[in-house]
């Protein structure tokens, strides 16, 4: 019986140290949630720090489709255990819009503030996705006539607030992309069942507010 244990410890250490598991997690979003994903670019193997994807000047370096394209995301199990069980370290990138979630994103910091500021505001929020450098609040899927007439009432947008729609895409933990570890700020609650986002109009004031406050008014790379 101790050998039977320590067997299986020396197995669950060793799955441990080769990484997330992407695979499971892909798996879970496809086919428990129906959110379609597909694998995204990794970071260059030379350089950790950028894409290696044909564009030096890449934006979201690691965290983005690229072969397949967007639109081969999927549901369809076999396909995603395909994709991992042949790319196991690929990024996982979420299709957002049509039946699975939109986000918003903003810059960490005052990603942090808004998220506070909805707390005391006692708003139900669903997953949030942190990267080092941004956060997305996942939302309910909205239209781009929806999303112009809620920015057509703020005085101001700022540049560095970003909305991942119909057409977009957002990398899901636990990826390791070129930027550093995906991660959720605030993660979904255990069950099958696909998470609850709230609406987008139930963040935008907060968030332009909390950008407008903090001064990160410019796009942040």
């Amino acid at each position: 019986m101790r050998e039977i244990l320590g067997r299986r410890r020396r197995l669950l250490s060793r799955r441990g140290d080769e990484g997330p598991d992407l695979i499971g997690a892909a798996l879970t979003f496809a086919a428990e949630w129906q959110w379609p994903v597909l694998p995204g670019v990794a970071a260059d193997p030379q350089n950790g720090s950028r894409c290696a994807c044909p564009d030096p000047e890449c934006t979201v370096p690691g965290a983005h489709p690229f072969d397949p394209g967007l639109l081969a995301a999927t549901t369809d199990v076999r396909m995603v255990r395909w994709w991992w069980t042949n790319r196991p370290t690929a990024p996982i990138v979420l299709a957002t819009g049509g039946k699975a979630p939109c986000a918003v994103s903003l810059p960490a910091l005052p990603a942090a503030r808004a998220l506070a500021a909805l707390d005391r505001r006692g708003m139900r929020l669903g997953p949030v996705v942190a990267s080092p450098t941004r956060w997305a609040i996942l939302v309910k899927p909205y239209s781009l006539e929806q999303l112009g007439e809620l920015l057509y009432a703020q005085d101001f947008v700022p540049g560095s607030l970003r909305f991942h729609g119909e057409g977009g895409y957002l990398a899901l933990p636990p990826s390791v992309t070129a930027q550093g570890e995906v991660r959720w700020e605030r993660a979904p609650l255990p069950g099958s069942a696909s998470p609850w986002v709230p609406d987008v109009e139930a963040v935008v004031d907060v968030v332009v507010a909390a950008l407008t406050r903090t001064g990160v008014s410019a796009p942040e790379l």
